[in-house]
């Protein structure tokens, strides 16, 4: 899975423009989220196939700033807590959430500053 860092105007319908180029392109947003900071409007969202969705938005003039692989946790979500569980556990082996979001499937997804420690991380979270 790869999350896409997407720039988008600040104004009507430059989402319905995002979500209508990669509909023609066949390519399935699987989570994530846009924000208005600042006036600027920045998303992010996670897809199967990167390449195929930055090809499809660059191909309307829709800017890709980065592509990057993520984490995916499922967290028990009847437990109070998890997100501050498993953000101090990234915390203790210096690893910096960047972004948090969540997935269709109702899982964590993150993108973190360094991939390889993180991985070590979820993968200890789930054992």
């Amino acid at each position: 899975m790869k999350d896409l860092t997407i720039a988008l105007e600040n104004r009507p319908g430059a989402l319905a423009e995002m979500g209508e180029a990669l509909g023609r392109a066949g390519v399935s947003v699987e989570g994530g989220g846009a924000f208005v900071v600042n006036g600027v409007g920045v998303a992010h969202f996670l897809f199967a196939d990167g390449a195929a969705a930055r090809k499809a938005l660059e191909a309307v003039g829709i800017r890709v700033i980065e592509e990057r692989e993520v984490l995916v946790q499922r967290l028990r979500q009847g437990e109070p807590g998890q997100l501050g569980k498993i953000s101090r556990r990234m915390a203790d082996a210096g690893v910096n959430i960047e972004v948090q979001y969540s997935d269709h499937d109702h899982q964590l997804i993150l993108v973190v500053d360094d991939l390889e420690k993180g991985r070590a991380v979820s993968e200890a979270w789930t054992r």
